[in-house]
């Protein structure tokens, strides 16, 4: 995709100068970040970095991947209902990796008592590359779903206003024009509104689980704010709060420093390192109780890069969606190669196609949050290592997209604005709620453009590796 911005691009004094102004419009809009310096407080805040330009996407990929957005919620929340399929697709890796094995020790336990909960929300985020075809055409190919604390929905409301402006000073009102409007909070807080109403339960409350060093807080805000503004009202609380101050009555509803808690949002809980023995304890509460989760634990194994795998399968599909064959259909076109590395015949020709084009590959373990895979070199080593251990069980092989990379204006606080070659990721979020067995909401509500330097090989905006953006369909 050739940019639309590269005669801009070369005028270095009108860069500073665009620079400053687009930073001034981000810091008006709310595009805010705490600092690394002081991410317990917001009295001295920056802007969340940024492109100075939109970036130009495909708009038949972004129809594509607006469109495919409530099958996935349809699969995700297949998946979580098919207690078999998770312990089967599992068994594997969590004998080998053992933040998996306890979360799936909750699922089991709470399967084994009863599921209390009868309200189930999804708040997902499923994300996407541009592979370049032989042809050279691009097309759609998912990277990952994140079914926990899939974040920046409420700054990527805010950036649409930024890039316009952006265009605007440069008279290029008519291409201003054309940057979608863009409100995930708003969609996101609609989904949480939705399962606190089934709840049934008016003086209830929305419990986000945040964590202590929170440097990502008026992302979270946005969407506190869109239910404050439906009079529901939010408490921010961390796993440590829970286990001092939480409990559960002898109908399993929660309560937190004596207040009744609808609906558990999870913006921490993710990586192992979030966990103390205390956290475990305090998660269990959780999930124990009746109320709605948001991811509860079976969503969130959902999400590992073990069931995406096992999804590529053929008949996998069919199988958690019986009679939907257009659906299956959508989902399938975005998958890449995704390859087992258990132990056995299949695992064996996965590491030695690797060893022998390592280029073409990307080992992931079962991690969010960024920066967890392994490419090139290091891939190659983990892989050497891996090859004989039983611990290969607690990753996977992905094909490596490759993008067609383009130019574009990283903007970051400190840093002096820079031309740099570039690649993105777009997600789109989607919200799902099912009481029992019925889905009375399955919908997207936006989507998130990032883009990193093509010299970071992986890695998110909250990893400080890529930038938000926004799309600028062409």
């Amino acid at each position: 995709m050739a940019t639309n911005w590269g005669s801009l691009l070369q005028d270095k004094q009108q860069l500073e100068e665009l620079a400053r102004q687009a930073v001034d419009r981000a810091l008006a809009e709310g595009v805010l970040l705490r600092t690394s310096q002081e991410p317990t407080s917001s009295e001295v805040v920056s802007y969340a970095p940024f492109t100075l330009f939109p970036s130009l996407v495909p708009s038949a990929l972004l129809e594509q991947a607006y469109a495919v957005q409530m099958d996935f919620n349809l699969l995700v929340d297949a998946v979580s209902q098919n207690a078999a399929f998770l312990e089967q697709t599992l068994s594997s890796t969590i004998k080998q990796d053992d933040f998996t094995a306890r979360l799936f020790d909750i699922h089991k336990q709470v399967l084994k008592e009863g599921i209390a909960q009868t309200v189930f929300l999804g708040l997902n985020r499923s994300d996407y590359m541009f592979q370049r075809s032989a042809d050279g055409s691009p097309a759609l190919k998912q990277i990952e779903i994140n079914t926990i604390s899939a974040s920046f929905g409420g700054l990527a409301s805010r950036t649409p206003a930024v890039h316009r402006h952006v265009l605007s000073v440069l008279s290029k009102t008519k291409e201003a024009g054309k940057i979608l409007s863009n409100n995930p909070s708003k969609g996101l807080a609609l989904g949480i509104a939705k399962a606190w109403e089934l709840y049934g339960s008016p003086n209830a409350l929305v419990l986000l689980i945040a964590q202590e060093k929170e440097r990502n807080i008026f992302d979270q805000r946005a969407i506190e704010n869109e239910l404050l503004a439906r009079n529901i009202h939010v408490i921010r609380r961390t796993f440590e709060d829970i286990s001092e101050k939480g409990s559960l009555d002898q109908d399993r509803r929660l309560f937190v420093d004596g207040q009744e808690i609808a609906v558990v949002y999870f913006r921490d809980g993710y990586m192992p390192r979030q966990y103390s023995l205390q956290n475990w304890e305090a998660r269990l509460l959780l999930e124990r109780s009746h109320a709605a989760k948001c991811p509860d634990i079976a969503t969130q194994l959902a999400g590992t890069k073990k069931v995406q795998q096992e999804l590529s399968r053929p008949g996998m599909l069919e199988m958690l969606l019986p009679g939907q064959p257009e659906a299956v259909a959508r989902l399938r076109a975005t998958f890449a190669g995704l390859y087992s590395l258990d132990v056995g015949e299949e695992g064996d020709q996965a590491i030695a196609e690797a060893l022998a084009a390592p280029s073409r590959f990307v080992l992931k373990p079962q991690r969010e949050g960024g920066g967890n895979n392994l490419y090139g070199e290091e891939m190659v080593q983990a892989l050497k290592q891996l090859k004989d251990s039983e611990e290969r069980a607690s990753y996977i092989l992905m094909e490596k997209i490759e993008p067609e990379p383009f130019e574009n204006c990283l903007l970051r606080p400190g840093s002096p604005a820079r031309v740099v070659q570039c690649i993105s990721e777009l997600g789109i979020f989607g919200v799902y709620v099912r009481q029992e067995k019925t889905l009375v909401m399955n919908k997207h509500v936006g989507h998130l453009l990032r883009t990193k330097a093509i010299e970071h090989a992986d890695g998110g905006v909250a990893a400080g590796v890529a930038v938000l953006d926004n799309p600028y369909p062409v």
